[in-house]
């Protein structure tokens, strides 16, 4: 491994000497690929363009980043920015000396690139989903199919385009070695084509969703007690993460392995909560879901909504009430965008429409 991530260090040292003027669109390129910004963004505008896009997308975002956690454990993946600091491989006179962001210093094991997981993941669900929309039928005329393989052209390029950058961003700020990253989006892919067979989850009722997060939980809180039992530390990751970051400041807790974990079954269980809710029957799959007006209010409100959200700042001084806060904080967006705003959006509608008659 030593020789891969000496040559992945080469890469890092040349994008940092040579592309060093383009880091702004970088680190956009980075946040693109949070997949934090799945349940801000991107299922807002899904889910009330299609609400079974929009389903399986969480259900595919939230089923990768358990499996990338489960992996990163298992491979024990080193991160750039401290693999230099503690390898043997270099004498000490040439040692490489690697650039660190304000976004470098994430805690958890490096193998795989959970933000190259996580924006595959999503994109592929969105690609996929797009082209089905536009595909032809049988019968259509050879002007359709045509433009049907130009939208095709188009759509995967621009996958593998999003993909390609969030990965040299990953790699740009010395957090993620090249293998960890393309590792990170073939992994992805195949969670996202796996839920392609699984319509089930369309239907799922809220014992399903409750059943499906306890296990989550408890296999990983069971896999890391395991391992702990025979002196094998999973958390190994941030002490190292904490010693070798070039400022304390930017050390964040919500980078931790539970602190994803938590997130994402927060998340599960409010859409679980929301999408077997009488305001959801009542207003997404009442007569007003399928009004153009009514997703664009609901679009416009959740987003701006979501976006206040991120003001609410969990205190980190004890960890137990920051995962816990945490696992809140994350069931309310789902719950916001499948429920509570277009329940009040159908009720204010409702109301408009009863002074109009």
């Amino acid at each position: 491994m030593d020789l891969i991530h000496s040559n992945g260090v080469l890469v890092i040292q040349h994008l940092q000497n040579n592309y060093r003027d383009y880091h702004h669109f970088l680190n956009f390129m980075s946040s693109v690929g949070d997949p934090r910004n799945i349940f801000s963004v991107y299922f807002p505008l899904w889910f009330q363009l299609n609400q079974i896009v929009g389903t399986k997308m969480i259900w595919v975002a939230v089923i990768g980043d358990w499996f990338n956690l489960i992996f990163k454990w298992i491979l024990f993946g080193h991160r750039p920015y401290w693999w230099v600091q503690e390898t043997q491989f270099y004498q000490n006179n040439s040692l490489p000396q690697l650039e660190q962001f304000d976004i470098t210093c994430e805690t958890g094991p490096g193998s795989p690139s959970g933000h190259a997981m996580g924006s595959s993941c999503v994109w592929y669900v969105m690609v996929t989903s797009a082209i089905g929309f536009t595909r032809p039928h049988s019968n259509n005329s050879p002007h359709k199919v045509q433009r049907f393989r130009i939208a095709w052209s188009f759509l995967w390029t621009a996958f593998w385009v999003v993909q390609i950058s969030v990965c040299i961003s990953r790699v740009f700020i010395a957090t993620h070695f090249p293998h960890q990253v393309i590792l990170g989006v073939l992994a992805g892919m195949l969670v996202a084509e796996t839920f392609e067979h699984i319509p089930s989850i369309q239907t799922a009722n809220l014992s399903v969703y409750i059943k499906t997060n306890l296990f989550l939980f408890f296999f990983a809180l069971g896999f890391y007690l395991v391992l702990k039992t025979i002196d094998i530390d999973l958390l190994w990751s941030v002490p190292k993460a904490k010693k070798w970051c070039a400022n304390p400041d930017w050390i964040d807790i919500d980078t931790t392995p539970f602190a994803g974990l938590v997130r994402n079954l927060g998340a599960l269980f409010g859409l679980g909560l929301a999408i077997n809710s009488q305001m959801f029957l009542q207003s997404c799959k009442g007569k007003n879901g399928y009004n153009a007006s009514f997703k664009l209010m609901c679009i416009t409100t959740t987003l701006t909504t979501l976006h206040l959200y991120d003001f609410i700042k969990i205190p980190t001084h004890t960890e137990l009430l920051f995962y816990a806060l945490s696992f809140c904080k994350s069931a309310v967006i789902p719950l916001t965008v499948v429920a509570l705003v277009p329940y009040c959006i159908h009720v204010v509608m409702g109301d408009s429409d009863k002074k109009l008659d």
